[in-house]
Order: structure tokens, then C-alpha cells, then sequence
């Protein structure tokens, strides 16, 4: 259907994900059950895409959920999704230097700032990263501070460090 969002809500070694995506590709993950996050989900899609009609639908988003199955399983490194991402074009180009950050390593908000030739940035990256759609797929998880610290995620700190412990195991230079 025209207009509506496909959703389902799965399972996973960091708790419940739902996993959003329109008729051009995934769009939103968020760190709950639908029925945790549907006034979150709701005016997410009223701001960004102008409507909220939600349909839950496994077949569409079955390639999604078998990618992660397979990232959660260590199986997979890289995604390869259509993605339908809503954003500032500061923040999508934001969010296309994160899918830059190979799997298992880090990368500073001064360094993506660079990356996108705006080294002044470095607030701005932080906020873009904040407002990244798609976390896990867009691993904004991977970003952490210059002195190397852990900063700030939308699914909190455990979450952050629990993937980038998962993603240092299955890599042959473990040094995250």
C-alpha cells in the first residue's frame, strides 16, 4: 500500500528491536516492542514522512531480519539493504561516512567530521549520529569519543559496548 509503514518486532541478543521500511527500504530500528514504541514510531513518521499508517508485515522486512540474524550469529560484517533514510542532507551525509567505519573498529566524531570535509563539525557529527535512524545497520555504534571513551547511544551505553565487543570477536585484529 501507498503511504504506509511496514513494521515487525524481533528478538535479539540486546533486547526487542522493531524494525520499520516503506516501499523503498528500511527506514527506522528502535530499541523496544512496537506497543513500547509506537508513540515514538508515531511522530517519527508525522515529521519525517507525513503519515503514520503502520502495517505489520514479516515478508517485507524479511531480508532485514535475516541480516541481522546473521550479524548477531557473527556471519555477517556488512548489510546490504535498500534503506529509505529521512534526514538533513548534513545528516544523511553523516550517516553515509558512518557505513564508511569498517566492521570491528572505531572511529572518533572528529575523524567522521573530517571525513565529510567539515573538521569544525565535530557537535554537529555528534547530533547527526544521535539522530541516526537505522542503528546497528548505520553503526553508529562505532563512533566514540577522541580520548577513546565511551559517548553517548540511543540504546544506551551496555548496548554500545555489547556490539562492539561482539563485532571485536569476530574480527582478526580484536583492538576496539
Amino acid at each position: 500500500m501507498l503511504n504506509s509503514i511496514y513494521y515487525e518486532e524481533i528478538s535479539s541478543p540486546i533486547g526487542p528491536l522493531v524494525l520499520c521500511a516503506t516501499e523503498n527500504g528500511l527506514c527506522h530500528i528502535e530499541f523496544a516492542t512496537y506497543k513500547e514504541a509506537e508513540e515514538i514510531l508515531h511522530k517519527w513518521s508525522r515529521k519525517l514522512l507525513g503519515h503514520e499508517r503502520y502495517i505489520r508485515d514479516r515478508a517485507v522486512l524479511g531480508q532485514v531480519i535475516e541480516q541481522l540474524k546473521n550479524y548477531f550469529s557473527g556471519a555477517l560484517v556488512h548489510f546490504n539493504l535498500p534503506l529509505d533514510m529521512q534526514g538533513t542532507i548534513f545528516q544523511r551525509n553523516v550517516w553515509q561516512a558512518l557505513t564508511t567505519i569498517p566492521y570491528g573498529e572505531t572511529r572518533s566524531y572528529k575523524q567522521i567530521a573530517e571525513e565529510i570535509g567539515n573538521p569544525n563539525a565535530v557537535r554537529a557529527v555528534g547530533g547527526a549520529n544521535n539522530r541516526n535512524p537505522l542503528p546497528i545497520i548505520v553503526p553508529c555504534h562505532r563512533v566514540i569519543g577522541a580520548n577513546g571513551e565511551m559517548v553517548g547511544y540511543g540504546g544506551g551505553l551496555p548496548i554500545k559496548q555489547f556490539l562492539l565487543d561482539h563485532e571485536s570477536q569476530y574480527t582478526s585484529d580484536s583492538s576496539v
